[in-house]
């Protein structure tokens, strides 16, 4: 622990490719163990690889970091940090804990030499706050490289030389890193200014088939990116990620970020895999959907849906208790608007007697016939036109009384057809009441002349 007796902890992504979820969720940890105690959390950004490093990837983790709202106590890059790992690596070599190796093969763009770590050839045992005590034998790791020169150290080094000087009390990351924690655990003791941080590391993220999550295979799926543009709630998303292989205990599911920090606990944390399902995720969505306000939902709408311009404020009024009820996450409008399912608020239909989709022969109901549905049509009209003055629900109550005389499929199908021109469309209440009386009863009589033709 450092002098402080203060909890230090960091996050470590290296800027060869975009936020993947599995980090989010190891910052996550980071975070919440440390707010919790009070402690100090630091991003740092690994760009030890020139090769692959790109500014991108740098500004898309600093991103995806903003769009979850966590803040961190202070913000590093690893390459401003050289000087202070070729001082370090020149004083392993003068103690000799380290050589430089010569019996490297040169070949095209291959070096001649590398730096090595001498193994002592030893068993290393530490207790790990998720996985309990872990001992490995370090013998089979033989002579491990730690820089390819006295300019390039590479990740082993670079890493506990920088946990060294920031003070890092806790190093919570994946489960993919404890293969490396052996030979890091040796370099600390070689260096021997402080004792070693303490260790957790967390399972896998799984795909439904459990597998790892990779993005050669599984694609943006993988990236925090792809959810913060298809319009899920960063909340939603934090709620998700953080019951990924631990929750609470309890019935509860829904957690603000607050309560998440307040209840975490990382030996609670499983050792097996956690699996990332979608559909999980799309049901913490929609409950925070729900939990916004109606001009939340509505900003959110007119950020997601396309072609906003040909709704007016009043239509998308009327129209956001529908959108919200039929998606899981915002950007389920785009398909929306695409597939077509919108644009019957938008646009009157066109009744086509060469198009089978919008025939309109299509509006008699199947147990009726053409004079019956013009006559009815004609008194769903006199309704519209004679109370205009009333409220919408009265005129709704004097259809639907209508529609329990004559029979509600020979009234309500050819009132939804008439005003939407699709056979699946939403109710005819619901489309009355967006498109309003004047547009709708345009729309009725459209179609009666249609279908007297």
């Amino acid at each position: 622990m450092n002098s402080e007796n203060k909890i230090v902890t960091r996050f470590a992504p290296s800027p060869t490719g975009f936020l993947h979820i599995g980090g989010a969720r190891s910052a996550l940890f980071n975070y919440f163990f440390t707010k919790q105690k009070g402690g100090k959390i630091i991003l740092r950004i690994e760009d030890t690889d020139a090769e692959r490093n790109k500014d991108e990837y740098t500004q898309a983790i600093i991103d995806g970091f903003d769009w979850l709202g966590l803040k961190f106590d202070d913000t590093k890059k690893q390459s401003d940090n050289f000087p202070t790992h070729k001082k370090y690596l020149e004083k392993l070599i003068t103690d000799g804990h380290a050589y430089v190796s010569k019996e490297e093969v040169k070949e095209e763009g291959q070096r001649a030499e590398v730096i090595r770590f001498k193994n002592p050839n030893k068993k290393i045992t530490f207790t790990d706050m998720i996985r309990g005590e872990v001992s490995v034998d370090t013998t089979d790791l033989g002579d491990f490289v730690i820089a390819k020169s006295f300019e390039e150290p590479i990740f082993h080094l670079s890493n506990v030389i920088d946990d060294i000087t920031m003070g890092v009390t806790h190093v919570i990351r994946g489960e993919e890193h404890l293969a490396n924690t052996p030979r890091q655990i040796l370099i600390w003791e070689a260096i021997g200014e402080r004792e070693r941080p303490i260790y957790a590391h967390i399972p896998l993220i799984l795909s439904t088939e459990r597998e790892k999550l990779s993005k050669r295979k599984h694609g943006e799926l993988v990236s925090v990116a792809y959810y913060q543009n298809n319009g899920y709630l960063k909340e939603a998303f934090i709620n998700f990620l953080a019951f990924l292989g631990w929750n609470p205990g309890g019935e509860e599911e829904i957690y603000s970020l607050e309560d998440l920090i307040n209840k975490f606990d990382i030996t609670k944390v499983q050792k097996g895999g956690a699996v990332f399902n979608v559909d999980k995720l799309n049901w913490f969505n929609k409950e925070y959907i729900k939990k916004q306000t109606e001009k939340e939902q509505l900003e959110y709408i007119k950020k997601y849906l396309p072609n906003i311009e040909k709704y007016n404020d009043q239509l998308l009024e009327k129209l956001r208790p529908v959108l919200i009820e039929r998606i899981n996450f915002y950007g389920e409008l785009k398909k929306m608007q695409e597939d077509g399912d919108l644009d019957c608020y938008t646009h009157a239909p066109v009744f086509d007697n060469k198009n089978e989709e919008a025939s309109i022969e299509k509006i008699i109901w199947k147990k009726s016939n053409k004079e019956n549905t013009l006559e009815n049509l004609k008194e769903i009209k006199i309704i519209l036109s004679l109370n205009k003055d009333i409220s919408f629900e009265e005129i709704w109550d004097k259809i639907y009384k209508l529609a329990e005389e004559k029979g509600k499929g020979d009234i309500l199908w050819p009132l939804r057809y008439s005003l939407s021109g699709k056979e699946k469309s939403p109710d005819p209440k619901t489309l009355l009441y967006i498109l309003g009386v004047k547009e709708s009863e345009e729309r009725i009589e459209t179609a009666l002349k249609e279908l007297s033709k």
